[in-house]
């Protein structure tokens, strides 16, 4: 089995590095974090979903990390770390042993920055990445190979930019902001005045994006700069990979989008919205902060009540919908049953007339 990162720390070490409290040998040495259900010894793994509790008893790990108030059915168990919050202290453990591109301050022999470019402290740029003229690089950025910084970029303090990234002209991009390769930012929105004789004419792009602090989006995601104005990604926002947001678009802060999502132009999502694979939504509509919209559903209509779930295409309020699908999941034994009253009557009224016919001739 192969692992993707190793490190060497006790575990009396990792407990006072994350303020948890350990049940077991603190000179215990730690390699590797695994998965609970493959752990070998020397891994450290986390358990916080009860399904996979029955791993915890056979376990080779030797540190599993745990909430506080968790009460083990059994003694034979590897040593525990317990802390408040198990994703909160495995999402520190595990970006503590990331590897991200250009991890040293280093620029590339084959890096192209245009001399009119104003680079900050600290930088790492990979080979072949092209850097136009009035871009504007923060301190402490890591970016990748083969990415494209276009004219008058400005990326703020300690952004990650992985391979294969193109950044339009004139975007901004805000501290700690992670992009993962090939996501295309700022690409020209999907414009077209359709003219007399049935062809399109461009409509010019002249806006750009702009993406807030603490950001991250996904691998082959693309986000069309505004017609005019800005399409605006908010503080915090999270975007999976494989997303397209159009021209105009507002996303409001620490909304999480799942893959595949397509929202079309000038829609304006709220802050601490939750939106599954595969949604749809329409064009200048606006969704309430908090809504959650379930995967592959389709927002026709705009969303003004706060904090709701939907569901469907077109949508509807989620508990609606789970009513509405119940009573759907019956209609084939409905329509059998409507057939088999059909042939009933069929087979009285064809009866009733025999009978009318035999009365006439006596």
């Amino acid at each position: 089995m192969a692992y993707l990162c190793t490190m060497k720390i006790s575990a009396g070490q990792l407990a006072a590095l994350v303020s948890g409290t350990l049940e077991g040998d603190p000179e215990i040495l730690l390699e590797r974090p695994s998965k609970i259900e493959e752990a070998v010894p020397g891994s450290v793994c986390f358990l916080a979903n009860p399904k996979y509790e029955h791993y915890l008893y056979d376990s080779k790990a030797s540190l599993v990390i745990v909430q506080d108030d968790f009460v083990p059915r059994s003694t034979d168990h590897p040593a525990l770390l317990r802390v408040p919050n198990v994703y909160q202290t495995v999402s520190q453990l595990l970006g503590m042993f990331e590897e991200g591109p250009g991890n040293e301050p280093e620029i590339h022999a084959s890096a192209v920055i245009h001399r009119g470019a104003k680079l900050g402290k600290g930088l790492s740029i990979g080979a072949c990445t092209v850097v136009e003229e009035g871009a504007e690089i923060g301190e402490n950025c890591r970016i990748g190979p083969q990415v494209y910084l276009g004219k008058n970029v400005k990326l703020g303090h300690s952004v990650t930019i992985h391979p294969g990234v193109r950044i339009y002209r004139d975007c901004v991009i805000g501290d700690r902001v992670i992009l993962h390769a090939n996501c295309v930012i700022g690409s020209d929105g999907f414009g077209f005045a359709p003219l007399e004789d049935g062809s399109f004419k461009k409509i010019a792009q002249i806006g750009n994006v702009v993406i807030e602090s603490d950001v991250e989006i996904g691998a082959n995601t693309c986000i069309d700069r505004g017609t005019m104005g800005s399409t605006l990604i908010g503080q915090g926002s999270k975007l999976d990979n494989l997303i397209q947001i159009a021209h105009n678009v507002q996303v409001g802060s620490h909304t999480a989008i799942a893959a595949q999502v397509g929202i079309a132009g000038s829609a304006r999502i709220g802050s601490r919205c939750m939106i599954g694979g595969q949604v749809g939504i329409a064009g200048h509509l606006t969704i309430a902060d908090r809504s959650v919209i379930q995967a592959q559903s389709g927002i026709a209509s705009t969303i003004e009540e706060e904090g709701k779930k939907w569901y469907g295409s077109p949508a509807m309020d989620y508990f609606t919908f789970l009513r509405v699908y119940n009573e759907f999941k019956k209609l084939p034994q409905i329509a059998k049953k409507l057939r088999e009253m059909e042939a009933d009557w069929q087979e009285y009224s064809k009866n009733h007339k025999e009978d009318e016919s035999n009365h006439h001739q006596k």
